[in-house]
């Protein structure tokens, strides 16, 4: 059985080793083994509730109960921008007209912005080569819906979430190499290890103060502007039917699109129900089969896991089978958000 559980420091090499996989341009899970550990120090003290809600930060990590081996990576920032700025380009469209030519233009420009400061950030999502079929990526993404609806008041009125851009197949960014590189001037490696690894200084000194207008700039990098890496275009999907939507912001590196949505309209959080369990003695998964499978998570922070398994809803109670209820370390009584 898949199951979400809460990331520690016990799991920094499973989760260097998901760094690796994921390759280029995946800037949340850098391949930096002092970065990851400090990050899987502060998901325990996040879970533990040691930490301001603002700066925790939630790893989720995606098991297989019967082999042990983990699987995939999610993660839930409490907020960002309040401790240093989150930058994005924002496209916007400046119209002009001269009556003495009767000449309109629409142009499109990028203008450098700060506009998510205090959002919660859903990232960092990312399974195995192999394993992102049978719904294993809908239970990690999910999952993170399911943190946030048992623990509304640690969470932000307003929800992100940043998607990786477009790479070509030679694994360069056209938006890198014709317009953000330009003014950094070092490689895309060096900019994203320092998006990590520094306060970020670097980006207000270098970026660009001023609009940069797309009809100015290469067409190959103009045309990938908002378009999502093909290795997220099921991670996009699944936002979408959660309710998320394009924020009209793209990443300052590759151009990869910005989408929001309020916390509480989120479909996961909106249809999250609090329900007593009942753990049907004797029974297993095709027996309860005919009730369908159901989002099953404990609402404990630092006992928070979550899975996808037969339930029976029914008078306030959920019934699962004894399996499922092992899985969530749970019993008979104990509370369960289904959807």
């Amino acid at each position: 059985m898949l199951v979400v559980r809460p990331g520690g420091p016990a799991d920094i090499d499973a989760l260097l080793e998901l760094a690796y996989l994921s390759g280029r341009g995946f800037t949340s899970l850098p391949e930096n083994r002092e970065i990851l550990a400090e990050r899987l120090e502060l998901s325990a003290r996040s879970f533990a509730g040691e930490v301001a809600p603002d700066a925790a930060w939630y790893v989720l990590m995606l098991e297989d109960s019967a082999t042990g081996t983990v699987d995939g990576v999610a993660g839930v920032k409490g907020a960002v921008g309040l401790h240093r700025p989150h930058y994005s380009f924002r496209v916007v469209t400046l119209a002009q007209f001269s009556p003495a030519t009767g000449v309109r233009f629409d142009h499109q420009m990028l203008v450098l912005a700060n506009e998510c400061t205090g959002y919660t950030e859903v990232g960092s999502l990312f399974l195995r080569p192999g394993k992102r079929q049978s719904g294993a990526g809908a239970l990690l993404a999910r999952s993170r819906y399911l943190l946030i609806a048992g623990h509304r008041e640690r969470f932000a009125a307003t929800v992100m979430a940043e998607l990786r851009g477009w790479f070509d197949e030679q694994d360069n960014s056209p938006f890198w190499d014709g317009i953000a590189g330009q003014f950094f001037r070092i490689p895309f490696e060096q900019a994203d290890q320092m998006i990590t690894s520094t306060d970020g200084q670097f980006i207000l000194d270098l970026a660009p103060r001023h609009p940069i207008y797309l009809e100015l700039v290469d067409p190959k990098a103009r045309g990938v502007i908002g378009t999502v890496h093909r290795h997220g275009e099921a991670a996009l999907a699944m936002l979408e039917r959660e309710g998320f939507s394009r924020s009209g912001l793209v990443d300052i590196f590759d151009g990869g699109p910005t989408v929001t949505c309020p916390r509480d309209q989120i479909a996961t959080v909106r249809e999250a129900r609090a329900l007593a369990v009942r753990i049907a003695a004797g029974l297993d998964d095709a027996a309860l089969g005919n009730a369908g499978e159901h989002l099953l998570a404990t609402p404990g922070l630092g006992t928070f896991r979550a899975t996808r398994a037969a339930a029976r809803a029914a008078d306030g109670t959920v019934e699962i089978t004894a399996e499922t209820a092992a899985a969530l370390a749970v019993r008979d009584g104990d509370s369960l958000l289904m959807v």
